[in-house]
């Protein structure tokens, strides 16, 4: 079950258990070799289809990271934070657990799955744990994101 999406989520706000889902991005060559291009990595996995193909894969394979970065882009896009995020602290448990391939549609699914008070009233640490999903419904990548947001008390 997916919870109604909400505007600016404050650290009160947040019910474990409450589950979201994204649109879908379709992923073409041009995001890969773009995504290679910002971050230096070029190995022909991502570029070549001939060698992609040499290596078993359909069509050229995203980095992993790709998938990683595009899970808190599909995620943000919901503005669940918009206004009331502080920080990422971190990404925990990645798991790169199938390629994702140019011509893949993925979307990501994530439910809190923790949270708790920090000494600064102002402030609440969220977990998330969430999967990116290709068109098939496998899960290509999972991890678990933890994020730092504005308790209602930081609005007073």
């Amino acid at each position: 079950m997916s919870a109604t999406a909400t505007t600016n989520l404050y650290y009160e706000d947040i019910e474990l258990g409450a589950q979201f889902e994204s649109a879908p991005h379709s992923v073409t060559p041009a995001d890969i070799a773009a995504f290679a291009d910002v971050t230096r990595d070029h190995h022909p996995l991502h570029l070549d289809e001939g060698y992609a193909r040499s290596r078993g894969f359909p069509a050229v394979i995203a980095h992993g990271l790709y998938g990683l970065s595009l899970m808190e882009g599909l995620k943000s896009e919901l503005k669940l934070y918009e206004e009331t995020s502080i920080a990422s602290l971190g990404w925990d448990a990645v798991r790169f657990k199938a390629p994702v391939v140019a011509g893949d549609s993925l979307r990501v699914r994530f439910r809190f799955v923790e949270k708790r008070p920090t000494r600064n009233p102002d402030r609440g640490i969220v977990v998330e744990a969430l999967d990116l999903i290709n068109q098939r419904d496998e899960v290509v990548t999972e991890a678990r994101h933890v994020s730092l947001i504005l308790t209602r008390h930081a609005e007073d």
